[in-house]
């Protein structure tokens, strides 16, 4: 199984909307918050990623601006979400290959965190800790500690740079 890992393009907008409406149950929550991001200041056309195998779209992660705010500064962050893999691919790695290229080009791009809300037993495998150990906030999602993650990008910037409530554009509700 070969897995190619792009950016997504224009044309494959149809195809990464059936994949998450899949992936998430037959519901399309998922799938019109992405349009929501496409449309907003946040998306990064490189940071929408999609995973092809024999020309077909399997997975699908994005990875846009968020904030992190405290009392008198607002630091340009990435979170991560949504993430899908098409239910006959799941349990094979795609989604990891997607989380993996996804942070490196969040790192090009001289980002310094990415933040998410998941699965506590998934996303620590890729280096995801929980948030609020390390001072961050989250208020717009009443969710448990251990689903809220942050991944530290440049090493040793999370406990000297920026501490703060994570702020999601208006384009995730």
């Amino acid at each position: 199984m070969y897995i190619k890992i792009r950016s997504e393009q224009l044309n494959d907008y149809g195809e990464v909307f059936k994949l998450n409406y899949l992936a998430f149950g037959n519901r399309d929550d998922e799938s019109k918050l992405i349009e929501s991001i496409r449309l907003s200041d946040g998306f990064i056309p490189e940071l929408s990623l999609v995973a092809e195998e024999n020309d077909q779209i399997v997975g699908h992660a994005l990875f846009s601006k968020a904030e992190i705010v405290d009392q008198e500064h607002c630091h340009e962050v990435i979170v991560l979400g949504p993430i899908a893999v098409l239910p006959s691919n799941q349990k094979t790695g795609i989604g990891g290959k997607l989380i993996q290229e996804g942070l490196k080009r969040c790192e090009a791009l001289g980002y310094e965190f990415v933040f998410l809300i998941g699965h506590p037993s998934y996303y620590p495998k890729f280096g995801f800790k929980p948030a609020r150990n390390f001072e961050f906030e989250l208020k717009q999602f009443d969710v448990p500690d251990d689903v809220f993650m942050v991944f530290e990008l440049t090493e040793g910037k999370i406990k000297t740079t920026i501490k703060g409530e994570l702020k999601y554009p208006k384009s995730f509700f």
